[in-house]
């Protein structure tokens, strides 16, 4: 019955060409309006799973809890010293916040008053009490500085170095560092090249490196959602405003820009462009391995047509029902040009082989009715098979690809319809007909007898091979981290990888909230005793130990330095020939004193002098860069002087304390790790650490390990059911059990190949690429009813026949689209790409080996 509704619907269509390509060009045209208007493409990773999920429901709710961190546009400015980098970070901050049209809002986190007022409270008292009596050591000259800050005055303080020496009192070791920066500033501004220096150093050293190398300015972009790169303009806007930045110019500051929506940004343009090129390739390519497989323009042009309007329909079906494509289902366009033209081929290359009884060709009417009627079952039950493969992953919680399987189950129906339908009434309007010489590998029956000759070693090797893949499956890992599928060298990238070098600024923390502040405190102190975990901050954090003693320090120091810091008058600034003067006269307080001179005073002292006879353009640039940060930076000493209050929870500015506690009164710990985590044994490590204090982890990285466990989860369950289903449409339509288990047995030993490729290769597996097992399945199942369709209609040498040539064909077509994936610039897609020609070449070598020597022959084929 089938047979005979694909015979009348190919001559029906033959007939009636003209109806045909009238209805198509209608569903074309619908098609492209509903793609340009109602289909979108999403680059978060955060859509590819269900909302459902207990994990995600967990992330959801921090998000509602503590809003702000999403959808992020960040510039990270690093520079010689760290006054240039604030002072960068706070002029961008400035020029952006009056920026309306690309931003909603502006901040700068690490430059907030309350961490800047108490910086002194939050460093360890071990540290803290050398660090106050350096600067209790430095008073003569930070008071000489007070009063002229310039370096003039700097000059000055030189000559107290000189009379304690004299006076036989030893230069404190701890001022090398500081001698050494100095004169380093008086060189560089020698030759012209001086930067300015940085006073935070000199008098804190090593300390001012706590709070790392980087400074913040964190914006929310307004999108442009008509783009397809959103935050295209607001990043734009931002680089803009870094290029106007004094320090930027000079080429002393330098700053990138990452976030969320810089990531995504990216993401879609690495990947857009690797699947455009993509697709010219696959075309390309398809049209090449199309003419040698029909040996003819006649028909493949027609098959070429019938698969651009079927990915047309296709994609008005995506648009229809989906909308919103993401970083899985974007693929859908050359996938479909990779399978979808096996059943073009297997039409075409059946066509152009019909002849009648005197072996002559076949009127082309005739010849599409009695292909309809041969090819048009195998098809259909191809199509359906394939179809069932995809539409298993559409219940499962892995949301990327469930939405690939609907499009791609859908677009397999498409493919079919367009196959009996467009591609017969093509072929008759390009006046296409059989060819004079057989389409079959003729020369390849001592090869199909052979295989049948020896089918017991064969399928004994294979038998093996399928075993050790079998033994190989629990070695198979799996690398959910979406940030490892993404190109690696784009500047978002390249930014969030300096992140991670630092615990306190990794995007891979964990967050936990818990409902009161004794739960927090109680899970605070064990999260820290745990060997994985960096540190932990919550609003307890910001409470620093032994305030009092840390209070008394500083009320100590500040009592000895602010006297002296406390100048209303300071002198106005100098002149060329002051600092020439001032130089000289630094120089030659060092004269006899030879043997007395440490080897950084000696290169100061030498620095003076040649600095004493610059031009006057010199010492006033020198000047500058020696002094430009000077008076900032003993105002901000004199307010870390003065004793600041205690600090308890309740003290906490409001706006700090809305990051910790949450509108319901839940309070948040953010946990900071150690080592390397984009090492996945190091992730799990961390977060299997975390669980055993309590299971309520969120947060990034149990996003990563939790949405490898759903798609693993989601593949198992959906592998299943496709095998499951495609068993029974293979009863069903063959109706014999064992025909279905000679289509499903190539199809699972295929799969296990794959296993052992992906294993020695090797290809690591990700949510990326992990779409080659739909594919694996679609194509082998295709390939394989084919076969064992063709098997039950009498043909006993496969190899040597017109469908081994489509079969061969049809996978250099696939091969072609899949390897153009493996070409894309985007790590993710190109993983993909690799991964699907491996599967494919073991579907290939099932195809063309093992079912030949499966299926059993006739005796006279065996002698």
């Amino acid at each position: 019955m089938l047979s005979t509704l694909t015979n009348r619907l190919n001559a029906f269509c033959g007939r009636h060409v003209a109806l045909v390509l009238t209805i198509f060009t209608l569903l074309c045209a619908g098609s492209v309006w509903l793609s340009l208007n109602h289909l979108g493409i999403t680059t978060e990773t955060d859509k590819l799973f269900a909302d459902t999920l207990p994990w995600k429901q967990k992330n959801h709710q921090l998000e509602e809890l503590f809003p702000g961190e999403k959808n992020t546009l960040v510039a990270i400015i690093s520079s010689a010293t760290p006054e240039e980098g604030r002072e960068a970070a706070h002029d961008l901050a400035a020029i952006l916040a009056q920026d309306h049209e690309h931003f909603d809002k502006v901040s700068q986190p690490d430059a907030d008053p309350f961490y800047t007022r108490n910086a002194f409270l939050f460093i360890d008292t071990k540290e803290l009490e050398p660090l106050l009596d350096s600067i209790i050591a430095a008073q003569p000259f930070l008071g000489t500085l007070a009063a002229d800050p310039s370096a003039r005055g700097l000059f000055g303080t030189f000559g107290l170095m000189a009379t304690a020496l004299k006076t036989g009192q030893p230069i404190p070791a701890s001022f090398n560092t500081a001698l050494d920066g100095l004169t380093h500033t008086l060189e560089q501004g020698m030759t012209g090249q001086a930067a300015p220096l940085s006073w935070e150093k000199l008098l804190s050293g090593g300390l001012s490196d706590l709070g790392g190398h980087y400074q913040f300015v964190v914006t929310h972009p307004r999108p442009d959602f008509s783009s397809f790169e959103p935050s295209e303009a607001a990043t734009k806007a931002m680089r803009a405003a870094l290029n106007t930045l004094p320090s930027v110019k000079a080429g002393r500051t330098h700053a990138l820009i990452t976030g969320e929506a810089k990531l995504s940004d990216e993401e879609f343009s690495t990947v857009a462009q690797g699947m455009v090129i993509g697709l010219i390739i696959s075309f390309a390519l398809v049209a090449l391995w199309l003419i040698l497989a029909v040996r003819t323009l006649r028909v493949a042009i027609p098959i070429l047509l019938t698969l651009i309007i079927g990915l047309l329909l296709t994609t008005g079906f995506a648009a229809l029902i989906v909308g919103t494509l993401n970083m899985i289902s974007v693929a859908f366009a050359i996938l479909f040009v990779g399978i979808a033209v096996d059943f073009a081929i297997q039409f075409g290359v059946r066509f152009r082989c019909q002849k009648d009884e005197q072996n002559q060709p076949l009127a082309p009417l005739a010849a599409l009715e009695r292909t309809g009627k041969e090819s048009g079952p195998q098809i259909f039950v191809a199509s359906l098979a394939t179809a069932a493969g995809f539409l298993a992953f559409t219940p499962t919680n892995f949301v990327g690809v469930a939405q690939l399987g609907l499009i791609a189950g859908g677009g397999m129906i498409i493919a079919f319809f367009c196959t009996l339908t467009l591609l017969p009434a093509l072929l008759m309007a390009f006046r296409a007909k059989p060819g004079a010489s057989s389409t079959g590998f003729t020369s390849l029956l001592p090869i199909d007898r052979a295989l049948q000759r020896y089918r017991t070693p064969v399928l004994s090797i294979f038998g093996v091979l399928g075993l050790i893949g079998l033994c190989l499956i629990p070695r198979l890992s799996f690398d959910a981290d979406p940030l490892h599928t993404k190109k690696p060298d784009t500047e978002g990238m390249k930014a969030l990888n300096l992140l991670e070098e630092n615990p306190l600024t990794t995007p891979y923390n964990a967050q936990v909230l818990t409902p009161d502040i004794a739960t927090a405190a109680r899970q605070a102190a064990a999260f820290n005793k745990l060997e994985s975990v960096h540190d932990v901050l919550w609003l307890g954090a910001l409470v620093p130990d032994d305030q009092d003693a840390k209070i008394q320090l500083i009320h100590d120091a500040g009592d000895i330095i602010l006297p002296t810091l406390d100048v209303n008058h300071p002198a106005p600034p100098p002149s060329a020939a002051e600092l020439r003067q001032a130089a000289l006269k630094a120089a030659h307080s060092f004269d006899g004193l030879d043997g007395k001179l440490t080897p950084a005073l000696a290169a100061l002292h030498n620095a003076l002098l040649r600095l004493s006879t610059a031009p006057d353009a010199t010492l006033l640039s020198t000047n500058e860069a020696l002094t430009h940060f000077l008076p900032a930076e003993l105002n901000q000493l004199k307010t870390l002087l003065v004793p600041p209050p205690s600090i308890t929870m309740q003290s906490i500015p409001a706006h700090i304390r809305a990051d910790y506690i949450a509108s319901n009164g839940a309070y948040r710990l953010v946990i900071h790790p150690k080592g390397q985590m984009s090492e996945t044994k190091t992730l799990h490590r961390f977060v299997n650490e975390l669980e055993t204090v309590t299971p309520d982890i969120s947060g990034p990285a149990l996003e990563i390990i939790a949405s490898a466990q759903t798609i693993t989860h989601a593949f198992i369950t959906a592998a299943i059911c496709a095998i499951i289903a495609i068993a029974l449409i293979l009863l069903i339509t063959l109706r014999r059990v064992l025909d279905s288990l000679l289509v499903l047995l190539p199809l699972l030993l295929s799969s296990l190949l794959t296993v052992i490729l992906v294993i020695t290769v090797p290809e690591q597996l990700n949510y990326a690429n992990i779409i080659a097992l739909p594919l694996l399945l679609g194509v082998g199942v295709s390939f394989n009813i084919y076969f064992v369709m063709n098997w039950r209609a009498g043909l006993h040498n496969p190899l040597s026949s017109p469908t081994a040539r489509a079969v061969l064909f049809s996978a250099l077509t696939t091969g072609s689209a899949f390897g153009s994936l493996a070409a894309s610039i985007h790590p993710g897609t190109a993983s993909m790409g690799r991964l699907l020609l491996l599967s494919l070449t073991c579907t290939l070598i099932c195809s063309l080996v093992f079912i030949p020597a499966l299926l059993p022959g006739e005796k006279e084929d065996l002698k």
